[in-house]
């Protein structure tokens, strides 16, 4: 009889553990879901001494807990994020990054990380808003600059950056669908006289309050007709369970820097 090849485990750990999406994360991959597919806690960190009782394997020096997982999952801050990076090249340990506020900059950092270590980024961790990115791109690609392009996010009242990183994220689809740099053709603010609207910008408008947990709307105003495109999040468990989808992808790749999209193909 043919022996049935064992699963490989995979030591996922958590930085931030504490944190809302920290939990979350955690809460979602100990489901019998991700059980399935060889995933296991290796456990967290924390920056902060908290009066918190947890049932896993927590610790302040993020070293100790790379050495302990096959692949970490950061939803910390940019500045912890970055140095998560640093670890995780010097390492090469697979890294799922995704903490929002990220600039050029960081970016630039993310990339030269990933040349030792397979390295994820991505400011929404959602299928289904990775799926709306790639709908974008090509939408733009294929409609002149004549359309008009605007871009509308909502978040809860506690987000500190605006706009969302999400909606920069759809921004730069629409940008390069049309072989454009977004920081050229972003319009960011309006208010007084603006004059007309300048031909071939990309309008980003921002909504805070309650307990939003994510909306975007892309809009292609045509003559006589608009294209609307839109996604909306109910529930954070939904960047959870694409973070752990994530990590479970690139715990096999090479060294590089990846998004969500190359984990769905698209």
């Amino acid at each position: 009889m043919k022996k049935t090849k064992e699963k490989k485990t995979i030591r996922v750990g958590v930085a931030g553990c504490s944190g809302r999406m920290g939990k979350s994360i955690i809460t979602e991959l100990l489901t019998d879901r991700w059980i399935a597919h060889g995933l296991e806690l290796a456990g967290g960190s924390i920056q902060n001494d908290k009066k918190e009782k947890f049932d896993y394997f927590v610790t302040k020096d993020p070293e100790e807990l790379f050495k302990k997982s096959d692949v970490i999952i950061d939803f910390t801050s940019p500045g912890a994020g970055l140095a998560h990076a640093a670890l995780a090249a010097s390492l090469a340990t697979p890294l799922v990054i995704g903490t929002t506020g990220l600039d050029a900059e960081d970016e630039k950092a993310l990339q030269s990380a990933a040349k030792t270590a397979p390295i994820l980024y991505s400011a929404n961790m959602s299928v289904g808003l990775n799926i709306l990115l790639a709908q974008v791109e090509q939408t733009a690609a294929r409609l002149g600059v004549e359309w008009d392009i605007e871009i509308f996010e909502a978040h809860h009242k506690y987000k500190v950056d605006a706009p969302s990183g999400t909606a920069l994220m759809l921004g730069k689809a629409a940008a390069k669908g049309r072989g454009e740099d977004l920081d050229a053709v972003a319009a960011f603010a309006r208010h007084g006289k603006t004059g007309i609207r300048a031909p071939g910008a990309i309008g980003f408008a921002v909504s805070r309050g309650g307990d939003v947990v994510g909306e975007h709307k892309v809009t292609f105003y045509g003559e006589g007709e608009r294209i609307e495109f839109g996604h909306i999040a109910t529930d954070r468990s939904l960047f959870a369970r694409g973070a752990i989808r994530a990590a479970l992808w690139l715990s096999g790749q090479k060294p590089g820097l990846y998004t969500m999209r190359d984990v769905l193909d698209l």
